[in-house]
């Protein structure tokens, strides 16, 4: 969330649900699609597998499969954003997720951070919040990820179960496709769930990649001995998770041949997000964004202000070095839906998915819920083809700007 605001398996069957044996045994298509682990576990010496923090909670994990283009070249993600809610989540948060799923056929879902809120008590809670949230994708067999944002523990220290045991939680979900947290040169990197996917193009080899980070919570109330007053107090990506991306992007280009396209999913924002905005670093006048609209092509509505950490995390210096990455995406404030290409590299919003989280004001408050598809085709130079949000009101969904809580779905059996 972003604003103002500062306070702190089932075992798998031979066929998959909806494919026929003689779909399958034809060749991959766009619906065979599951997991491949975070490629440095296997293959990249600096993102191995990290152990788990003490009393993570240990779950069974499905066997690992490949992403893969479909066989006529495409694949299509979508990215829920803030579904953000406890265990009695909003009814139209799932209704939504559905429809989107539905419409749009996805080949792989990112959740990509505040998927849980405050407001959970128990362990037992927790786990019903997560489940309510991932249960649209298992239900269709989608593939599916997770980042972290800066909510995900606010029912930590009432609950008990923090970042490293909702990755567990996570990862024990048939469809679920997270990498182990990766690891840097020199050991565990900050965060968790830190890790990048590989999906396999129709010759077999790489196409394009997803690169997840968990961009933290809050800044310390100190550092060095001073208060960020006057400064935002959001999280940022520190140095050692730029540094993982870096080195393994360079090991994949040298192992593959050539740099691999790609995706960054964070869900605080950059500050180059609001350079973009203005085109401008002190400005913020309407001509500046003028300016800023028409170099860097922006669509979409800014209804609040960016709200990044009080660093600079010198990520998008690296992107921008390495020329791999052609967007960067995020969530965190929930009423920014744009997009524009920041010199060369997309950077956007994704909305808000979540009914239960604060939107517009009064009546307009659920008129930005929604989703952000973006459609791949490994043929066309630099693979990602375009960009879209996909919003509830498309869907006849109720926007009425009220509360309409429902009891947690049940668990599936084990958990």
């Amino acid at each position: 969330m972003g604003m103002s605001e500062q306070t702190p398996g089932a075992t798998p069957s031979e066929i998959i649900p909806g494919e026929t044996a003689e779909s399958q045994a034809g060749g991959v298509d766009r619906r065979t699609f599951l997991s491949l682990s975070s490629l440095g576990a296997a293959t990249v010496a600096t993102a191995g597998v990290a152990a788990p923090a003490s009393g993570a909670t240990l779950l069974g994990r499905h066997p690992q499969r490949s992403l893969r283009f479909g066989r006529d070249g495409k694949f299509k993600i979508v990215q829920f954003n803030d579904t953000q809610d406890d265990e009695k989540i909003d009814r139209r948060t799932l209704e939504l997720m559905r429809a989107v799923l539905d419409d749009e056929r996805p080949d792989f879902v990112v959740l990509n951070g505040d998927n849980i809120t405050g407001g959970c008590d128990t362990a037992l809670e927790m786990h019903q919040a997560m489940n309510n949230v991932v249960q649209p994708m298992e239900e269709r067999a989608v593939p599916w990820a997770i980042t972290f944002g800066n909510h995900d523990e606010d029912s930590t220290p009432d609950s008990g179960v923090d970042e490293a045991d909702m990755l567990a939680f996570y990862r024990s979900y048939r469809y679920n496709v997270n990498g182990p947290t990766a690891r840097g040169a020199d050991g565990p990197i900050t965060g968790q769930g830190n890790s990048n996917l590989l999906i396999e193009g129709t010759n077999g080899r790489p196409a394009f990649n997803l690169w997840l980070l968990d961009s933290g919570r809050y800044a310390p109330d100190l550092l060095a001995g001073q208060d960020f007053e006057g400064y935002p107090t959001w999280d940022w990506l520190r140095m050692d998770q730029v540094k993982w991306y870096y080195d393994t992007s360079v090991q994949l280009e040298r192992q593959f041949g050539h740099a691999v396209p790609s995706l960054m999913f964070i869900h605080i924002p950059l500050w180059e997000y609001r350079f973009m905005w203005f085109g401008s670093v002190d400005g913020r006048s309407d001509a500046d964004h003028e300016r800023g609209r028409a170099r860097h092509r922006i669509e979409g509505e800014r209804n609040e202000e960016e709200c990044p950490g009080p660093f600079n995390s010198g990520m998008f210096s690296a992107i921008q070095h390495r020329g791999d990455v052609r967007g960067v995406f995020c969530g965190h404030d929930h009423v920014n839906t744009y997009v524009g290409d920041y010199y060369g590299v997309q950077l956007g919003y994704a909305g808000n998915t979540g009914f239960g989280t604060y939107g517009l004001d009064g009546a307009e408050r659920n008129r930005l819920r929604g989703a952000r598809v973006y459609d791949l085709d490994e043929s066309a130079d630099g693979v990602l083809t375009g960009t879209r949000m996909r919003f509830a009101g498309e869907y006849g969904i109720d926007l009425t700007a009220n509360d309409q809580w429902m009891e947690p779905l049940p668990l599936p059996e084990g958990r």
